[in-house]
């Protein structure tokens, strides 16, 4: 069966196809740039926006079904560059799903789109909120809600929600956590005690296809449904990003600031940076300051039941795994 990756180049992306190719399924990526890892037997690459639907329709013929894992990312940018590719992008990929009359759409989407203040133990049944602190969680609730309300006769869709990727190959996070406290600027929000939810990037990868095989067996069970997804293991803060650290051979973080300090000093900041227009990214920003300093973690018993998720690869292992390759990729403390 040939099978559709967006974002096949990225982090969550490229395990995903690994394992797809393991499973002899064909595979066709699309990603705004080239990857090397992707020009390998077994998969074709598209090189493409997701605003460009002529280009990802060509793309996605002949494909059965999507796993639509791009996205524009992070804690900060222009909304309109959020919009485009979250949402406009989606919503491309929908499109051509029905032109095309593809019959199975996977979405990766995040806890985030449901995130107010806190969670703990929640399951999916929280709302939306009424405002967004990021561009990030409000342009993926939208695509979220677009996907879920696509699902229909004709194409079975539904959205899962990792939380806290982290593991090998990630060139983003890893590496700007190890630099921040190699310069001493790495700090903890209060004492850190509070529970946050991770996943293994081999689990959140695993999840797409377990779902998607749920959705050929029996497409009403997961159809129109988001899950959380997780190492259903509720894990402090200042533990799990020790944990990292010490992949690194870095020591653990040993300043904190003051939880209310943090918070205000992110709306002023994100205030101040929005009314004059400043592109860089600010030092922290209020989305930041409440995820660092309020707990999430949710409730995957839906992801268990309807497509018989759970973690395979322990947090243990891995950091086991995630160490082995930091020393491989040069990232350790010299």
């Amino acid at each position: 069966m040939k099978v559709f990756v967006t974002g096949g180049g990225g982090f969550l992306g490229l395990v995903l196809v690994r394992q797809l190719l393991a499973e002899n399924y064909e595979v066709v990526t699309y990603s705004r740039k080239a990857y090397k890892e992707l020009d390998q037997p077994g998969i074709t690459h598209f090189q493409g926006d997701l605003s460009d639907l002529t280009a990802l329709t060509t793309a996605m013929t002949g494909c059965k079904a999507v796993f639509h894992t791009a996205a524009q990312v992070g804690i900060w940018g222009d909304y309109q560059d959020f919009y485009n590719t979250n949402v406009v992008g989606t919503q491309n990929v929908l499109n051509a799903c029905k032109e095309l009359e593809i019959k199975y759409l996977v979405f990766t989407s995040s806890p985030s789109v449901v995130y107010e203040d806190k969670a703990e133990g929640s399951d999916e049944s929280l709302p939306y909120p009424d405002k967004y602190d990021a561009y990030y969680p409000q342009t993926k609730a939208m695509a979220e809600q677009a996907v879920l309300g696509a699902n229909s006769a004709s194409i079975t869709t539904c959205a899962l929600r990792p939380h806290l990727i982290w593991g090998p190959g990630d060139v983003h996070f890893i590496p700007r956590l190890f630099e921040k406290r190699r310069k001493g600027k790495l700090r903890l929000l209060g004492r850190g005690e509070h529970l946050v939810d991770t996943i293994y990037v081999d689990n959140a990868a695993r999840s797409h296809i377990q779902a998607f095989h749920a959705m050929l067996e029996e497409p009403d069970a997961v159809g129109g449904k988001a899950y959380f997804l997780s190492q259903d293991q509720p894990i402090s803060i200042s533990e799990f990003m020790n944990r990292l650290l010490d992949t690194g051979d870095l020591p653990p973080v040993d300043k904190t600031i003051n939880t209310r300090l943090a918070l205000f000093a992110g709306w002023l900041l994100q205030s101040v940076y929005k009314l004059f227009h400043i592109k860089s990214e600010p030092q922290v920003t209020l989305f930041v300051a409440k995820q660092l300093s309020s707990p999430h973690w949710y409730d995957i018993s839906a992801a268990k039941r309807d497509f018989g998720y759970s973690p395979e690869v322990s947090i243990d292992e891995g950091m086991k795994r995630l160490k082995a390759w930091v020393k491989k990729a040069a990232l350790r403390n010299t």
